[in-house]
């Protein structure tokens, strides 16, 4: 048999990195590269959890009241911009009557004295929209374009986005699609591309369609980012308030030390009924955590109310999940088979258990995240990372480590796997 014994120590020593990582963050300089990975204390909360900025933002330079549609487009560019910035605790409304919008957004992680204007410029200029070829030159900008809607197709049944370019945009756009005829024509907003197209002939009408769009909702969604992109006019602040935290400034260290109270009772009463199974639970756990903090720690992604309630519910399933594990275990070693033999046999047991009540949250977290929006996508979020870690840590990582124990001598004794309040005799060979 291949020896698994320093396998245990490889996953514990993985878990311990984890930790370290998740709890304090690490920075590694290389050359003249710095690589960092940001921890829990440079995790980004909700308003709800740490407060904000309220913001209103204006048209500049503009002799009118900007119409419905330029102030919905306007939105559309600053929700984008929150989004690409994985800010998903926010709210951006419409102010017709005046023609501003209103923005609500949460604080940075890194900002100690909470300065409105500094966070408002996280959110940028207007963004600028461009069509470029395949090697990153810009053939005409989104202010050329007059129109973008989206539409169903007569001749294919399907969904396109129809383009409608001003005079200038019109010879542009001949001159780009003549020479690219059979190419590639990349939209970008900003340096994020949103949309790629192969050009088919060439266009000297003025008029063009995106073809290839699986549904009308996605092609409404590249219709409003490109309208978003021809604004005749920027946006400025006229003026900005800040927000306190809806659950109180303390809501957070008490939470945490709830959380640091309810893992320690979860873990001792673990080791007491399970014992080595319990014991290596709560290594797995550990693994969860700490995966978890960093898929929302590293990508910045918001943590609101509701993303602390995925996260409970995810470490949950995973609770559940190592006691699946550990009464099939006990269950396989009652019937007389060895711990080898109930070890594999547990793990086979339990894993159609564990993956049905995964895969059932796993199918509302990716409808959430489908159709969601704001604090829903931060749930949806971290109900994701948390059933991949609980396949990681809870299934996987258990796995290996119960079995790189049972082959030490010390620990092949049943007597280690089953509960505390079913122990039985066995008779030595």
């Amino acid at each position: 048999m291949k020896n698994r014994k320093p396998v245990f120590f490889i996953v514990l020593f993985i878990a311990i990195i984890m930790a370290y990582c998740a709890k304090f963050g690490v920075s590694i300089t290389v050359g003249t590269t710095e690589f960092k990975i940001l921890g829990a204390p440079k995790m980004r909360f909700g308003i709800d959890i740490r407060g904000g900025v309220d913001a209103v933002y204006e048209p500049e330079e503009l002799d009118r009241k900007a119409t419905s549609d330029e102030l919905e487009a306007a939105r559309s560019i600053i929700e984008a911009r929150l989004d690409q910035k994985n800010i998903l605790d926010r709210d951006v409304t419409i102010d017709k009557d005046n023609g501003y919008i209103i923005v609500r957004f949460p604080w940075k992680a890194d900002e100690t004295e909470f300065n409105p204007e500094d966070a408002m410029a996280e959110l940028g200029q207007t963004a600028q929209l461009t069509f470029c070829d395949e090697e990153g030159n810009v053939l005409l900008e989104g202010s050329h374009v007059k129109k973008s809607t989206p539409q169903r197709s007569n001749s294919t049944n399907g969904f396109v986005v129809s383009l409608i370019f001003d005079e200038e945009g019109t010879r542009l756009f001949s001159e780009a699609t003549e020479k690219l005829v059979g190419k590639i024509i990349n939209i970008y907003m900003d340096d994020t591309l949103i949309q790629s197209a192969k050009v088919s002939e060439h266009i000297s009408s003025g008029k063009a369609q995106i073809s290839g769009m699986p549904s009308l909702e996605a092609a409404k969604n590249i219709s409003d980012k490109i309208n978003s992109g021809s604004l005749p006019f920027s946006m400025t602040t006229k003026n900005h308030s800040t927000i306190s935290p809806t659950l109180g400034a303390g809501s957070l260290d008490i939470m945490l030390e709830a959380g640091f109270i309810a893992f320690c009772i979860i873990s001792a009463l673990l080791i007491l009924y399970y014992r080595l199974p319990g014991f290596v639970a709560c290594i797995s756990l550990i693994i969860q955590i700490s995966g978890q903090i960093l898929a929302l720690s590293v990508p910045q992604i918001t943590l609101t109310l509701t993303g602390i309630a995925g996260v409970i519910l995810s470490i949950g399933m995973g609770v559940d999940a190592n006691i699946i594990v550990s009464e099939r275990i006990n269950e396989e070693i009652k019937s007389g088979k060895s711990v080898q033999e109930a070890i594999t046999s547990g793990f086979k047991g339990a894993f159609s258990s564990v993956f049905d009540g995964n895969i059932t949250v796993l199918i509302v977290a990716v409808v959430l995240s489908l159709f969601g929006s704001g604090s829903l996508l931060s749930f949806a979020y971290s109900l994701l990372t948390g059933i991949f870690f609980n396949f990681v840590a809870g299934v996987t990582a258990s796995r290996l480590m119960i079995r790189s124990l049972s082959n030490f001598k010390l620990f092949s004794k049943p007597g280690f796997y089953t509960c505390r309040s079913r122990r039985i005799t066995y008779e030595q060979e």
